[in-house]
């Protein structure tokens, strides 16, 4: 099948170019709903009960009920707005973060135990105005999950730990103490998302450094080297395949294990356009580069996510 999968946005009518963008979506995007609506509706219904948040539902993630019929779910942690703004993602942003829900990490382990989850992860939006970055939100979360479903497995998914100030403290002294904090919680897999290749980190990634989060992947092996580390990259914001293969390199190099690599699709108006579809081809070819490389576990497809398949043994 021919089909020309780089897109040219126009800023002259932004209206007509997203809907034109839209249309011309290839037909690999549309192939899959968004899962059982069941399942999504009975999640639906006990976050918002709650008062909690999962990324499925903030970033109406294709893959959710899927991912709910598997007994896996994401939880956001520390309230649904960033205190920073990538161009890319659907989190709110832009406005004063929440409080700290106090009762957060007993709301989340109610709601992982009502819906018998067997693989939990847990994420968050960057928090730079808390003093330890939000790293003490994980290990309460984690250990309210436990203590109520000792056998439900915890992924994380953190920020870089970057941001926030301590007198006397350098970010680098901060941050390694904060990913120290975490990685002592003893979860299954730590995650930091890499999101695109090192010429694209400014107009993706605003607030992030690529080195930075090579960095973080390399410092949790520094604590424990037994731990698995894992990192994703969102594809079609106008990278390359030598690009993205230097990438998968990089990470290898700081002892990556596993990897995520799905299509940005552009969520509104306010985010970047997309400027290439990658085909399933494609990501095919990718994902058998990135185990020949060494990953231990690639999920690599259009509507691959951060979590999709996170609970599988590689």
């Amino acid at each position: 099948m021919s089909l020309n999968t780089d897109r040219t946005v126009s800023n002259a009518n932004p209206t007509s170019s997203l809907k034109a963008e839209i249309a011309a979506m290839p037909p690999w995007l549309r192939q899959k709903g968004i899962g059982k609506a069941s399942e999504i509706s009975t999640v639906q219904k006990i976050i918002k009960q709650r008062q909690i948040h999962t990324i499925c539902e903030e970033g109406r993630c294709p893959n959710r009920g899927e991912c709910y019929s598997r007994k896996t779910a994401t939880f956001l942690l520390m309230g649904p707005i960033c205190t920073r703004s990538c161009a890319f993602c659907q989190v709110d942003k832009g406005h004063a973060p929440m409080p700290l829900d106090p009762d957060e990490p007993q709301k989340v382990a109610e709601a992982v135990d009502l819906l018998d989850l067997r693989y939990v992860v847990l994420t968050c939006v960057a928090r730079d105005d808390l003093a330890d970055g939000g790293a003490g939100r994980f290990v309460a979360t984690m250990a309210a999950i436990r203590d109520r479903r000792p056998q439900t497995e915890i992924e994380v998914l953190t920020a870089d730990f970057w941001g926030g100030q301590e007198p006397g403290r350098s970010p680098l002294e901060r941050q390694r103490d904060r990913i120290a904090t975490v990685v002592a919680a003893r979860p299954a897999c730590y995650n930091h998302n890499i999101e695109t290749v090192r010429r694209l980190q400014g107009p993706v990634r605003r607030g992030a450094k690529y080195d930075r989060s090579l960095d973080v992947l390399r410092y949790v092996k520094d604590c424990d080297p037994s731990l698995p580390t894992k990192s994703g990259l969102m594809l079609g914001h106008g990278e390359t395949e030598a690009e993205i293969i230097e990438t998968l390199q990089d990470l290898r190099a700081v002892g990556c294990d596993r990897l995520t690599l799905g299509q940005y699709m552009r969520p509104s108006l306010e985010h970047l356009p997309v400027r290439h579809y990658w085909t399933p081809e494609q990501f095919d070819r990718l994902g058998a580069i990135a185990r020949d490389m060494g990953f231990a576990h690639v999920r690599s497809g259009p509507l691959v996510r951060s979590s999709y398949h996170a609970g599988e043994t590689p």
